[in-house]
Formats: structure tokens, C-alpha cells, sequence
């Protein structure tokens, strides 16, 4: 499922579907989409930045078009405990390598992984440098 921004409107909360993992997509070329992302990050419940939740940067592959400062898509992260995943999604080899990533987080958060649980998921993405 997909949502432009959080809240989700309550209305349908009956039929909506466990979330096992929030994806915030930030296009590196939009200022606006790093600030939708900051706002909405204050309406996710802090459980879920236990391993359940991960920034997907996408435009990486055109420099000099970015509006975002990589190093400000990292400090996020990090200051969330969450991975950061960049990606060229015009790039059909590199947007199916990612898919596949996003499609095995999501089977570990939703613990359809047999001896791994998200968080320690988590803890096996950080990188050495965070120590």
C-alpha cells in the first residue's frame, strides 16, 4: 500500500492490513520530498524504528540534479536507527536488485524468516563506523 504522506486517514482503519514495514522514498532532485518525509516521520509509532522502517533515496544516478545533500539523507538514518538504500530506479538492473532488498526486508519484518526478527535485521545493516 502506498500513501503520499502520514497520517493515514483513520476512516479506514478496520480494513487496513498489519504494517510489517514503512519505506520513505525521498527523491534526491526534490527538496520537498526530504521535508514531506520529515514531517510524516513524527506519526510513526517509535516501535517501528526498531528494524521496521528504512529510507529508499531515489535519483542517485543524475549528480547533478540533486537538491539533497546525501550526507543529510544519512544523518536521517542514522538519527532513526533505520537503513538507507540508494537506488537509480531508471535502471531496470539496479530497480530489481532493489525491489528484491525491499521484498526480503519486508519477508523479515512480516517474521516470515525462520531465526532472524527485524531488529536483528537492523543491527546486521548498521554500518562499522557507527560504532
Amino acid at each position: 500500500h502506498l500513501a503520499t504522506s502520514l497520517p493515514l486517514p483513520s476512516e479506514r482503519d478496520h480494513l487496513r492490513p498489519r504494517i510489517d514495514l514503512v519505506v520513505f522514498m525521498i527523491d534526491i532532485k526534490s527538496k520537498y520530498s526530504l521535508k514531506n518525509v520529515k514531517t510524516s516521520l513524527a506519526h510513526v509509532d517509535a516501535s517501528f524504528f526498531l528494524g521496521k522502517v528504512c529510507f529508499l533515496v531515489t535519483g542517485v544516478g543524475r549528480v547533478n540534479a540533486c537538491s539533497i545533500e546525501t550526507n543529510a539523507i544519512c544523518k536521517l538514518g542514522k538519527a532513526y536507527c533505520s537503513p538507507v538504500l540508494f537506488c537509480e530506479l531508471e535502471l531496470e538492473g539496479i530497480r530489481v536488485t532493489t525491489a528484491q532488498r525491499l521484498t526480503r526486508m519486508l519477508q523479515i519484518c512480516a517474521g516470515h524468516i525462520p531465526g532472524v526478527s527485524a531488529l536483528s535485521f537492523a543491527s546486521l545493516m548498521r554500518n562499522s563506523d557507527d560504532d
